[in-house]
């Protein structure tokens, strides 16, 4: 196996003694070296949380056994939840857009670049306006008009074309749509979106005109996996941005579009390389 290559371990479980020895000398008795380990513990839950990477270079397993192996080591004992992934793996993210593009645009350019090692094999929209920008990036472009009346229907076509182009992770950039409970269902905690806000506060469709009339002094985003309690999902990532009296709306907008994308990249980034762990509606990010 190459020494470029390595394998992720993400574990959950009850606290107890014993954990991080376990984990490390199931590593080191199949000949891996730790490259990463990060852990936490959340007291009142009494909850164990662990990020493990390990060189493959070397390594006596191969890829299809080590995770049978962990689990019957290891996980059963104590009671683990645990997911295995590896470096090499290049995730199939697709994104859902409307008509706003700042988020788009940040997001082809990190991909475009080489910062991200992601596939987008389509986007998907409820209008057309995005187009020509999915088309300058050669990405396929589909659009679902959305109504009341078909909206289940729509979203059961958009499902069936997720899973058709084998989609690990769906990126909501300014969708402007409420998706529903069997789209979430299909990808639990696989759904990200950006929130125009530091949750909770100015719900609805101007933001930024509401955080205006208010004099806010502080403007921010959140990014957050999607659960059917909307605006309530898993928050992955926030930031706040200082603003003042000087500001106008337009200012406003302008600062909270750059929160808005930094925000939703550190979210994506935090998903693509394995780092984040989900529960009871929180997030451990390591």
């Amino acid at each position: 196996m190459s020494a470029s290559h390595s394998a992720i371990l993400l574990i959950s479980c009850p606290d107890q003694k014993g954990l991080v020895s376990a984990v490390t000398r199931f590593i080191f008795e199949q000949g891996g070296n730790i490259l990463q380990l990060d852990q936490h513990v959340d007291a009142e839950a009494s909850a164990f949380f662990m990020r493990v990477e390990w060189d493959l270079a070397g390594f006596v397993l191969e890829r299809e056994a080590i995770g049978t192996a962990f689990d019957l080591t290891i996980a059963r004992r104590f009671g683990m939840a645990w997911s295995l992934h590896f470096s090499d793996d290049v995730p199939r993210m697709a994104l859902f857009v409307s008509k706003q593009s700042h988020c788009l645009y940040d997001i082809l350019g990190r991909v475009q670049s080489g910062e991200w090692k992601v596939q987008i094999p389509l986007m998907i929209s409820n209008h057309d306006t995005l187009r020509p920008v999915a088309e300058s990036f050669g990405i396929p472009f589909h659009v679902f008009k959305i109504t009341p009346d078909n909206k289940a229907e729509q979203e059961a076509a958009q499902i069936a074309l997720l899973k058709q182009h084998k989609v690990d992770l769906v990126v909501l950039a300014r969708y402007m749509q409420i998706v529903t409970g069997a789209l979430i269902s299909e990808f639990h905690n696989r759904v990200i979106n950006i929130h125009h806000s530091f949750l909770p506060a100015f719900a609805g469709a101007k933001p930024y005109h509401a955080a205006y009339a208010r004099g806010v002094k502080l403007i921010g985003a959140t990014s957050h996996y999607v659960t059917e309690e909307l605006d309530a999902g898993p928050i992955i990532a926030q930031d706040v941005l200082a603003v003042n009296h000087r500001d106008s709306v337009a200012d406003l907008v302008r600062k909270g579009q750059d929160v808005e994308k930094l925000v939703l990249a550190e979210a994506v980034w935090s998903h693509l390389n394995n780092r984040v762990l989900v529960y009871n509606n929180k997030t451990v990010v390591f």
